[in-house]
């Protein structure tokens, strides 16, 4: 298997983009919306990470989005500002490849590079392994679960918190 091509996303990629979350949102549980965004909204999303100074990353393989990654706001007050969280989403048929290992490596590197100091997970579905063993490779440490926060398809759901350092951390106060 040849290596995806990570690279920034372009509003061409967001009807892919919109199939894949799509199909996450119907099918998944590492989101809890329930009724899939149309192409316009996801490119307002799009253009707010954007205007906002976050990143967001597709990877490119065989000619096909495989998946995606973006950074956003933790929180919206100003104190979180040095606080993002992350999101990766990748098409199925590409699951198991380490492309949603490389998408947040990316991430994280950018995430670092802007000046953010903090990335949180917040992984929907305690039982997602998969996204739980990237971002412990990744660096993230457990920092705790929410039990039964989401009711989707019949079922309570958890959500899994993950944060990893960036840059120096809370080592420093960023600007002094």
């Amino acid at each position: 298997m040849s290596a995806p091509d990570i690279r920034p996303t372009t509003e061409a990629d967001l009807p892919a983009i919109t199939a894949i979350y799509q199909q996450a949102v119907r099918e998944g549980t590492a989101t809890f919306e329930l009724e899939p965004p149309d192409l316009a909204e996801m490119t307002r999303r799009y253009r707010t990470l954007i205007d906002g100074g976050y990143p967001y990353f597709v990877a490119i393989l065989d000619g096909r989005v495989a998946g995606y990654a973006y950074a956003g706001a933790y929180r919206p007050r100003p104190a979180y500002r040095f606080t993002v969280e992350n999101s990766i989403y990748l098409d199925p048929s590409f699951h198991r490849r380490g492309i949603g290992a490389l998408l947040l490596e990316r991430l994280i590197v950018e995430c670092e590079a802007r000046g953010f100091r903090q990335m949180i997970a917040v992984i929907g579905d305690s039982a997602n392994a998969g996204s739980v063993g990237v971002h412990t490779k990744a660096g993230f440490k457990m920092i705790g679960t929410h039990p039964s926060v989401g009711l989707k398809f019949g079922r309570w759901l958890d959500t899994v918190m993950m944060q990893r350092d960036l840059g120096e951390g809370a080592g420093t106060v960023p600007g002094k």
